[in-house]
């Protein structure tokens, strides 16, 4: 007797071939990125394990002179072991923020899978080879920075390929709700960096750092066999990157008049204009190869260089509570360890619902700069009020977490995602979506130039006292948000406009 067909492939079957494409893709970066960030978390783990309290341990066995750092290792063993942290930190942290600016070019100009795989291999590599240090027992720091520094020029693979991938499959119009949802890999890869990376860090901190390798080549592997870089490769439709855009009495259509400032049937200002052709019947021969858009030529796209250096302020913000919340959070709330980092990864849940709303509200309203400048805004006042009231009770610094780290997080997953999607597809480049990977790279490169001075300026600030870190990250919010402000004001003159029209005047 042979059994009914599963449920899960009937399901399948029913789904149309666009979705089932669709949703592979999103699996597939997903699963991607969050090996991307897995990857990366070991090291902040590991490091109580490279110098640890060795006098908790008891008496040096080798009857050593040295009792205090016997079991530390070296060259980590030093009173200096915190300036050679930082060091590992900054060499992959200024490698990737300089390798991304050059990423992106590459990226529009090789094929989006082998870029992306063979990405996902090295960086796995080299993550190993962090880990292989200790079972090699090398004891000289040039490795790690070495290792540290390749590491993060072959992670900038990662982001501008799969946002581009993304983008090449989902049109404007959810677009901002979809990768809200989709941008969790980053938190996911965090949590799960965590707890790999703490099974074995007592044991032998060496396999942290592998099985997290192993992880994101065999990712990768998956990847190269299963990725679909565009639509039209497979014959489905291509997504609509723009709507119509509305023509007034005179026959002039509103991007004529402002191509900045669109209004779409969305929302205004979405970045509308005809929608794209359906090639999936014609011919694919006789169609010409869009032509890589150039570094300047990119920069020339509006918004691109406000929302860059405005998420150069917000992941300074996000980047300082990555690497010095747990210690913040011993130092003031008096937790344990162990007790520090689990509370952290509360943020990280505040990242996660930040990311899904922002997407949400900027899909509705069609603002996307005036969705991240208000939770700019409110941020700030946030960050003042945890620093001062959130460490008085257990149930205070989860609700102050969460809600901190929905409103830092937001608008940098907003800008990081939808934002570089939508630019990268924008208008002025009629149809031309190899811009996306360009693109990407400049916003989330200039992003990381943050992520590489927040760290450093909090560890060079905290000594004076925690509220004065506090008060350069409310700073960066502040500036943050004035840096969209030519933005923001757009889109308010767009839906002033759209008003104006859908109320029968004729705008001037």
């Amino acid at each position: 007797m042979r059994a009914a067909l599963a449920p899960g492939i009937r399901l399948l079957r029913a789904l149309p071939r666009d979705s089932r494409y669709r949703g592979l893709t999103l699996v597939l970066t997903f699963l991607s990125y969050t090996s991307y960030h897995l990857s990366r978390k070991p090291i902040s783990i590991v490091k109580s394990q490279l110098h640890p309290n060795c006098s908790a341990l008891g008496p040096n066995p080798h009857n050593d002179s040295n009792s205090t750092t016997w079991c530390s290792w070296a060259p980590f063993d030093g009173d200096n072991y915190k300036e050679l942290f930082g060091a590992l930190d900054n060499a992959f942290l200024v490698a990737y923020a300089i390798g991304m600016f050059i990423s992106g070019i590459f990226g529009e100009r090789l094929p989006l899978r082998y870029y992306l795989s063979g990405g996902m291999v090295l960086s796995g590599l080299f993550t190993a080879l962090f880990g292989l240090g200790y079972f090699w027992n090398i004891h000289v720091l040039w490795y790690f920075i070495v290792v540290q520094v390749c590491n993060g020029l072959v992670q900038t693979t990662g982001w501008p390929a799969v946002v581009a991938c993304v983008g090449n499959w989902f049109g404007k119009g959810k677009r901002g709700l979809i990768m809200g949802i989709w941008n969790s890999h980053t938190s996911v890869g965090n949590i799960l960096g965590s707890l790999i990376a703490g099974a074995w860090v007592s044991s032998a901190w060496g396999l942290s750092f592998i099985v997290p390798g192993i992880i994101i080549i065999v990712v990768g592997i998956i990847c190269f066999f299963f990725l679909v870089e565009y639509p039209e490769d497979v014959d489905c439709n291509p997504p609509l990157h723009h709507t119509a855009a509305d023509e007034d009495p005179g026959g002039v259509t509103t991007s004529e008049k402002d191509p900045e400032a669109v209004i779409s049937n969305e929302g205004p200002l979405s970045l509308s204009g005809q929608s794209s052709v359906d090639h999936s019947n014609s011919p694919k021969e006789p169609a010409e190869e869009p032509e890589a858009i150039s570094f300047l030529g990119a920069l020339r796209i509006p918004g691109v260089v406000e929302f860059s250096l405005c998420l150069l302020f917000a992941k300074l913000v996000s980047y300082t509570f990555l690497y010095w919340l747990p210690l913040y959070i011993v130092n003031v709330a008096h937790f344990g360890a162990k007790e520090a980092g689990d509370l952290s990864t509360l943020f990280d849940v505040g990242g996660i619902l930040g990311g899904i709303f922002a997407g949400l509200i900027s899909d509705y309203t069609g603002g996307r700069a005036t969705t991240c400048c208000v939770m700019l805004v409110v941020a700030a006042p946030m960050l003042f009020l945890y620093n001062h009231v959130g460490q008085n009770g257990i149930g205070t610094s989860i609700a102050m977490l969460i809600i901190c780290g929905a409103l830092v997080n937001g608008p940098y997953a907003l800008i990081t995602t939808a934002v570089s999607a939508d630019l990268g597809t924008h208008e002025s480049l009629k149809g031309n979506a190899k811009a996306l990977s360009t693109v990407t790279a400049i916003i989330d490169g200039t992003g990381s130039v943050g992520a590489a001075l927040g760290p450093l300026l909090a560890g060079l600030i905290s000594p004076t006292g925690w509220n004065n870190v506090f008060y350069m990250l409310i700073a960066a919010d502040v500036l943050a948000c004035l840096l969209l402000a030519r933005v923001v004001v757009k889109e308010a003159r767009g839906w002033c406009g759209s008003m104006a029209r859908q109320r029968g005047f004729k705008e001037f």
